[in-house]
Order: structure tokens, then C-alpha cells, then sequence
């Protein structure tokens, strides 16, 4: 029993696009349409998916040059851990573990979204996945070895809790951002999200939206959101460049050496326009993803879960206000550059800003940022983004899961996981 559980909960739960795809295939098939609709409606849900996975990939791809190029420019250096379990010897023991409390949080969430006011229904597995990973980290981290079936009622229940509150607390402000309420957002990003939106209201000005930056004649070309990007990444990417270029040391041959026969000025251009075409992609992907399961997803809310909404993945809101996503991303660029030197000056830890998490969750912030507060709120939210991510990195790593995974909270993270750690540290000492 509990092996197909395991089976269901890897290559169904484990697996985002057949997850939706399922998703998508049950509201249709609820709502009793042709099988030609069915099929393609199906289909199209799961390639729409995929267009985001792989416009991510692009993303991700640019990232792991930029993110080595300025740790270099900055002379850091991976923070020495000392003995810890590490993520492979944590998955051999708590891998079973971790897995069983990802499929029955979710059917917690799916009960607790059919019972309660709180209709929303968590759709971003790998998320999901990285979340349960984190938090059995720390719980193993704080009680020892705890007993399976404890760590496993423990985790699924407070996960199950956790998908279906992050939503309803930030879906206020994710119909202001949307301007419907048919999807919500379901991302570890949500509570920078929510810090942003709240800090906006305070210090922005909403009429000042990013998207409607007033621009001199000559500049109207900076009204396109790939423009923008492109250009944007294009200058961040040449400083670094030309910073390594003049720096003799290895680390700095080492970089250059991967651009080859390719000179690495032209080599890190690339890779900004690399950038700009994955959020380009990803944007494609969303508009295409979202024609389907919205539609779809009627047939859940009418016939299994009456009013529910799907939580979905961060990108969902990136086309939305495309120049608050880039505004985002340079105010955490910015914070966490500065956070480098005040935590490395102040408690002596090497900050190692984690550029896929920094880009995925001020993106974020900076469109909820944008939402209320306009440019101000924007950037704002990219700053806090930082802060979160810098002190919650430093607090997790030496004091939450230091025994444990500390390398993989380092880079798989996220705000929510920094924010809600010392919750669930406690809850443990407490229950366990």
C-alpha cells in the first residue's frame, strides 16, 4: 500500500506537467466534454507547462553564468559547513519519509479546501517537494531521529495547513494583481509577495505603475518588456565581464576559459539576450497554460471541491507587469550585494546570494510591489526579497538544519521555508 503511495506521490505528485495534466483531464472529463476537447485541452495544459518549464530552464541556464561571474567579482567562496548529513544521505534515510508527507498534505489540503472557507487547492509539486524536504530537515535537525510514522504525521499535517492558509492570505492582493479571482498563487515566494504589497501601500504610489512609465520619443523602445530585459541583464552581465577581464586569478581564467574560442564579452551578451528570450518563452508558455486550466479547473470547483481555485507556480503573474519583474530583480540585486558586506561584517557568515531564488521571488514581490505601490513598491519588494533571503539563508543554515542538508538550503530555500523555519523548529520541540 504505502509503495504505491510512494509510486503515486513520485511520478504523479513528483512530476508538475502530469500533475496538471491530470488536474486538467478531471475538470474536463467532470464537466462531461468531447473527447476532442478533452484531449486537447489535456494536451495543451501539459505543453503550456512544459514552455514554462523550458523558458525556466533558459532563465536558469543564463543564472548559472551570472551567479559564478559576480561570486567572483566579490571573492566569495562556499561557506564551509563542517559534517552534515548532506541531501543524498538525507534522501537514502528520509527519503520514503519526505515522500508520504508530500501525498498526504496534499490530500489535507484537497479535505481541508472541500470543508473550510479556504478554497484553494496547491498545484506546484516541485515546491511542494522542496518544502517537505526543508522542513524534515530541520525537524530532524531539532528532535533526532524522530519515529517514521511521527515525522510523517507531523510534516503532512503542517504542510497540508501550510498550501491551503499561504493562498487564502495572499489571494486579497492576488486579485489586484490579476484582476480576477480564478487562480491564486501557490509559491514559497508568497510572503515577500505579501511584504511587498504591504510595504507599497505604505511608501509607493500605485499610479506610478511600472507599465506605464512615461518615456521621451527617442526611448519609446524601452516600453517593450524584452527590450528592457535585454538591456537591463545586457549591462549587468558586461560589468561583470569586464571586472573578471581585468582580475588575475584562476577563478576568474576559469570563467572566461568557458566562453572558448568565443570572445567572453560576446559570450556574456548572450547570455542577457539567453535571459530575456527565457522570459519571453515563459511568458508564451503562462498565457497558453492558463487558457486551459482555468476553464478546467470549473469542473473540479463545480463537482469535487465547490468554489475551489488552483494555487499555481510564481510565473503565473509575470506577464502582468513584465517591467515589475525586472525592477524586482535589481532591487534584490542590489540588497543583496549590500547584505553581503553588513552579515560578513557583523556575524561573519559568507551571504551566498542564490540568483535563481533571488530572480524567481523579487520577480514576484516586484509585480505584488508594483501592484500597490507602483516602481517604488517594485523595487522595494525586490530589496526585501534580499533581506529575506540573506538573513533567513544565515539562520537557517547555522541554527535550523546545520546537522542535516545545510548545502541544499543554501540553494533550494525559499523565503516562505526562512520564514516559517523557526515555526516549525518549535512546533517539534513542542509535539515530537
Amino acid at each position: 500500500m504505502f509503495q504505491m503511495v510512494e509510486w503515486v506521490a513520485s511520478n504523479v505528485f513528483g512530476e508538475p506537467a502530469i500533475l496538471l495534466g491530470f488536474i486538467v483531464l478531471l475538470g474536463l472529463v467532470l464537466q462531461k466534454k468531447g473527447f476532442s476537447k478533452t484531449v486537447s485541452g489535456t494536451f495543451k495544459a501539459i505543453i503550456g507547462f512544459l514552455i514554462i518549464d523550458a523558458g525556466a530552464g533558459v532563465i536558469v541556464g543564463a543564472l548559472n553564468v551570472f551567479e559564478p561571474m559576480w561570486k567572483e567579482v566579490f571573492n566569495l567562496q562556499d561557506q564551509p559547513l563542517g559534517q552534515f548529513m548532506g541531501q543524498e544521505g538525507f534522501n537514502a534515510q528520509y527519503g520514503s519519509a519526505v515522500t508520504l508527507a508530500f501525498f498526504f498534505g496534499f490530500v489535507i489540503n484537497v479535505l481541508l479546501a472541500r470543508f473550510t472557507k479556504m478554497k484553494f487547492i496547491y498545484l506546484t509539486g516541485h515546491m511542494m517537494f522542496w518544502t517537505a524536504t526543508i522542513f524534515a530537515g530541520i525537524i530532524i535537525h531539532t528532535v533526532g531521529d524522530v519515529p517514521y510514522w511521527k515525522l510523517v504525521t507531523f510534516l503532512a499535517i503542517f504542510l497540508g495547513v501550510y498550501w491551503t492558509v499561504q493562498p487564502a492570505i495572499i489571494q486579497p492582493f492576488m486579485r489586484k494583481v490579476m484582476g480576477h479571482d480564478n487562480i491564486a498563487l501557490g509559491h514559497t515566494s508568497a510572503s515577500v509577495a505579501l511584504i511587498a504589497a504591504l510595504l507599497g501601500k505604505v511608501v509607493g504610489n500605485k499610479e506610478n505603475d511600472t507599465e506605464k512609465i512615461q518615456l521621451p520619443k527617442g526611448l519609446e523602445f524601452l516600453r517593450d518588456s524584452n527590450v528592457i530585459t535585454a538591456l537591463t541583464m545586457g549591462i549587468l552581465f558586461l560589468v561583470g565581464a569586464i571586472i573578471l577581464a581585468l582580475k588575475d586569478t584562476q577563478g576568474a581564467q576559469e570563467l572566461i576559459a568557458q566562453s572558448g574560442e568565443q570572445s567572453f564579452f560576446i559570450y556574456a551578451i548572450i547570455q542577457s539576450f539567453m535571459f530575456a528570450g527565457g522570459i519571453a518563452v515563459v511568458l508564451l508558455g503562462v498565457k497558453m497554460f492558463i487558457g486551459e486550466v482555468v476553464p478546467a479547473f470549473n469542473g473540479i470547483a463545480t463537482k469535487l471541491v465547490p468554489g475551489a481555485r488552483p494555487a499555481l507556480d510564481a510565473p503565473v503573474v509575470f506577464p502582468m507587469a513584465p517591467n515589475a519583474v525586472i525592477l524586482g530583480f535589481l532591487g534584490a540585486f542590489v540588497g543583496a550585494l549590500i547584505w553581503l558586506v553588513v552579515i560578513g561584517n557583523t556575524v561573519a557568515y559568507i551571504f551566498v546570494p542564490t540568483m535563481i531564488v533571488l530572480f524567481f521571488h523579487s520577480a514576484t514581490a516586484g509585480v505584488f510591489g508594483n501592484a500597490t505601490g507602483g516602481v517604488r513598491g517594485a523595487v522595494l519588494g525586490g530589496f526585501m526579497t534580499s533581506t529575506v533571503v540573506a538573513w533567513g539563508q544565515f539562520i537557517m543554515v547555522k541554527f535550523l538544519i546545520s546537522s542535516t542538508n545545510p548545502d541544499t538550503a543554501m540553494w533550494a530555500a525559499d523565503s516562505d521555508m526562512f520564514i516559517l523555519g523557526p515555526i516549525v523548529r518549535f512546533l517539534a520541540q513542542l509535539l515530537l
